[in-house]
């Protein structure tokens, strides 16, 4: 009896020894068996993200639908560009407009002063002969050219036209006739001055004109 419950201890204490053992090897095992299986799963999932598809008939569809978003792109692109360009022109000619308004306000004022500078210049040059050296008169000649010079501070030139040869974008001929002394199509005397602002003509030369 005795020999056999020794046996019986002997044998409990083998398999209490085998089988931590064993279960110390599953521990340890475990965690790479883990990432195994984890890696595996990641696998699958990137092979079923892969081979994701769709029906041709939808591709198709798709594609279509890009070629029309991008046709609609392009044009809403070129509506875009062309209202901007003609924004631009717009502002231009509201610009342009603005500048010929401004210059139309200072030709209808200066216009009145090249009536009074008319009427200087026709009486000093119709001057009786026994007042002509009198000091008032140096006095009304000094007014006139003061005049001139306002003029010329406002951008105002005085168009050649004596003796000129005649064009008929800055003269205005008011006859035409024989000269024994002035060259056919040249000017033979100027009635009354012409003006030019920039390249704007006030008012043309009255002139005559030879044959």
């Amino acid at each position: 009896m005795v020999k056999k419950e020794q046996s019986k201890k002997e044998n409990k204490q083998e398999s209490d020894n085998t089988f931590p053992q064993k279960k110390s090897e599953v521990e340890n095992e475990s965690p790479e068996r883990n990432e195994t299986i984890e890696k595996e799963g990641d696998e699958k999932v990137d092979q079923e993200t892969e081979t994701v598809t769709i029906p041709l008939k939808d591709y198709a569809a798709q594609l279509k639908e890009i070629d029309h978003l991008t046709q609609k792109s392009d044009e809403y692109s070129d509506g875009w560009q062309r209202e901007r360009a003609e924004f631009a022109n717009f502002r231009k000619r509201m610009n342009r407009d603005l500048d010929n308004q401004k210059i139309n306000h200072r030709v209808d004022v200066i216009k009145k002063y090249l009536s009074i500078k008319d009427d200087f210049e026709r009486a000093l040059n119709n001057l009786p002969a026994n007042i002509a050296d009198d000091p008032w008169i140096n006095g009304i000649e000094l007014i006139e050219q003061k005049l001139e010079k306002l003029l010329e501070s406002e951008g105002i030139q005085l168009i050649p036209a004596e003796n000129a040869l005649f064009d008929p974008q800055f003269h205005e001929a008011i006859t035409s006739e024989d000269s024994d002394t002035v060259e056919s199509g040249y000017v033979i005397e100027v009635v009354q001055q012409g003006y030019t602002i920039g390249e704007r003509v006030i008012r043309p030369a009255l002139v005559r004109v030879a044959k």
